[in-house]
């Protein structure tokens, strides 16, 4: 990762963000005693931002000629790739037949909710169509994942792809992420009832119109908060949807349960705002 400039430094300097959990090994290796541990789980700082990761440890003394204790030797094996593997196998041996008959239940709401607040068939054909295809598209990235879960920013990406005009139009900044299963099916119709709002009525309706799409994460399993963010400028003049349908009902509470969090919607002047936050815990697998 990006632990740079370690030579001559301090090992407590340098792990300063694991020393809890590593620290004591060390004691004990300065104490004379080695110390073997499989599959360590560490959150470090090596990528600039907190990443969940693997290690298979030994730390063994190292003794001068007098027999003294000078020193250390730590061998390390990072097996995040084991480990991953190992729960994306267990994901899918015990929650693929309850996703496949979420996922239908999921298109059943989407079809009775769509089709009952259109104004025509056309429209409602159309609309069904979209959200259709944002669902499909959240399958496919699952399905290359084996349905363990799939990166935030594919999920983003794929989802307003069928309505950006241009690269300008868009930013999308934010660390990498793996959201669970149910929670990128969610956050993926979310992006594109987004999008598609965007481009009837929000920014994209207008030249010169543009969405900033953006998330900050914390230290995995913790109660550091995580928030996701879409933010446009430069459109027409907001005004809050006299009416609720199901993409309201979908941006608001669908996705605050799924992701056991808090959804706020706010139609200022300057743009339309959506923000998502929950804490990391809450995005576990």
């Amino acid at each position: 990762g990006g632990k740079d400039n370690c030579l001559g430094r301090s090992f407590r300097d340098i792990w300063a963000e694991v020393w809890p959990e590593i620290g004591p090994l060390v004691e004990k290796a300065y104490a004379g005693e080695a110390t073997f541990i499989e599959d360590l789980p560490l959150i470090l700082e090596r990528s600039g931002y907190p990443e969940q990761a693997w290690f298979t440890f030994c730390y063994s003394p190292i003794r001068d000629e007098e027999g003294r204790i000078g020193g250390m030797m730590d061998t390390v094996m990072e097996t995040t790739p084991k480990m991953l593997a190992e729960r994306n196998a267990r994901i899918v041996n015990s929650e693929l037949a309850h996703r496949m008959k979420n996922t239908l239940a999921v298109v059943g709401a989407i079809a009775n909710q769509t089709f009952n607040a259109s104004a025509s068939i056309g429209e409602a054909q159309h609309v069904f169509g979209q959200r259709l295809r944002a669902l499909a598209d959240a399958h496919s990235l699952l399905t290359q994942a084996s349905w363990a879960g799939a990166p935030i920013r594919s999920i983003v990406e794929g989802a307003i792809a069928p309505h950006r005009g241009s690269a300008e139009a868009v930013e999308i900044e934010g660390a990498p992420l793996e959201l669970a299963a149910q929670q990128a099916l969610s956050l993926a119709l979310a992006v594109n009832e987004l999008a598609t709002n965007a481009l009837k009525y929000g920014a994209w309706s207008v030249p010169g119109g543009t969405i900033r799409i953006s998330w900050k994460i914390g230290r995995p399993n913790s109660d550091d908060i995580f928030q996701f963010l879409w933010l446009e400028e430069n459109g027409p003049l907001v005004q809050a949807p006299k009416t609720t349908g199901f993409g309201s009902r979908l941006l608001e509470r669908v996705v605050a349960q799924d992701f056991r969090g808090e959804v706020a919607l706010r139609y200022e002047p300057g743009g339309f705002r959506y923000a998502l936050t929950t804490t990391m815990s809450c995005l576990s697998f």
